[in-house]
This record gives structure tokens, C-alpha cells and sequence, in this order.
């Protein structure tokens, strides 16, 4: 599968989510070597009003979404994968009024399990504010539910 291909796959599946619409998440890159989402900062976000503080929920979700559709990524046939587990270690605020990135990899690949690790920046991938390693379950193709016939999406 080529690149192109991975993309469209990897834009198609973020707009099923509709929390993730509603947040303004959009994918950034894609390709065999894995996933960048974009949260757009805004007041949707925020979880402390007086310093403009973002909510720790809102880098979950980009951190959850950044993994799960980083398996588009790493397979040949689209699947659903839903979460098994996801742990984030936060190492610093965000900063208010900047974007924040979420980067994922799919690092195994076994028959029943996907296993990814990535992080959530915003200036530099190399200063994260958090790090993010998350495990998928394997549905097969179908399971595919909306998301296309054949495994294409």
C-alpha cells in the first residue's frame, strides 16, 4: 500500500469520529512508519479557565486516537481495533494557545494484538508532554463495520 493510500485511509477512519470532529482533530502525516494528528488549541480544551491550562482528557483522546488509527497504518487490510490498554505518562503541561501533536507507531503486530507507543508535543517531538503506549485488539475485517468493504478505506 503506498503512502497516498495510507493517508486517505488514516483520514477517512479520523472522520467517523465524531468526539474527534468535534474537537477539530486532523491528521498531519501518515505513513508506513506511523500516524501525526493535529489538536487544534481552543477554548473546547481548556480545563482551567484562568491560566488557559489544557484538560489532561483532551490529550487522551488525541493520544487514543493517534495509536488506534496508527494500526491503518501498520496493516494491509483495514480492521477495528479497540483499545485493550493505554497508558500516558504526562511530563509537562501543555502550553496555552498552541497546537498539540500526537505521534504513533505500531512497534508489534502479532495475530490477535497491536502494540504502539507514541507522544503528544507541540513545538519539538523531542520535548513531549507526554508519552503515550497502548494495545489494540485485532477484530479482523469483519468487523470493519462503516469503514469500507475489502478493507478499504
Amino acid at each position: 500500500m503506498s503512502d497516498s493510500q495510507i493517508l486517505e485511509r488514516t483520514q477517512r477512519f479520523l472522520s467517523f469520529l465524531r468526539h474527534c470532529q468535534v474537537l477539530g482533530l486532523s491528521v498531519e502525516h501518515a505513513d508506513r512508519r506511523g500516524l501525526t494528528l493535529r489538536l487544534p488549541y481552543s477554548e473546547k480544551i481548556v480545563g482551567n479557565p484562568e491560566t488557559g491550562g489544557v484538560h489532561g482528557g483532551a490529550i487522551t483522546t488525541l493520544m487514543d486516537t493517534t495509536c488506534g488509527i496508527s494500526t491503518a497504518c501498520a496493516l494491509p487490510e483495514l480492521e477495528v481495533c479497540p483499545t485493550l490498554d493505554l497508558r500516558i505518562d504526562y511530563m509537562h503541561p501543555a502550553e496555552p494557545g498552541h497546537d498539540i501533536f500526537g505521534f504513533a507507531e505500531c512497534y508489534r503486530v502479532t495475530p490477535t494484538v497491536i502494540f504502539t507507543r507514541g507522544v503528544a508535543y507541540q513545538r519539538d517531538i523531542n520535548e513531549p508532554i507526554a508519552h503515550a503506549v497502548g494495545t489494540f485488539m485485532r477484530m479482523g475485517k469483519a468487523a470493519q463495520g462503516p469503514f469500507g468493504k475489502g478493507g478499504a478505506a
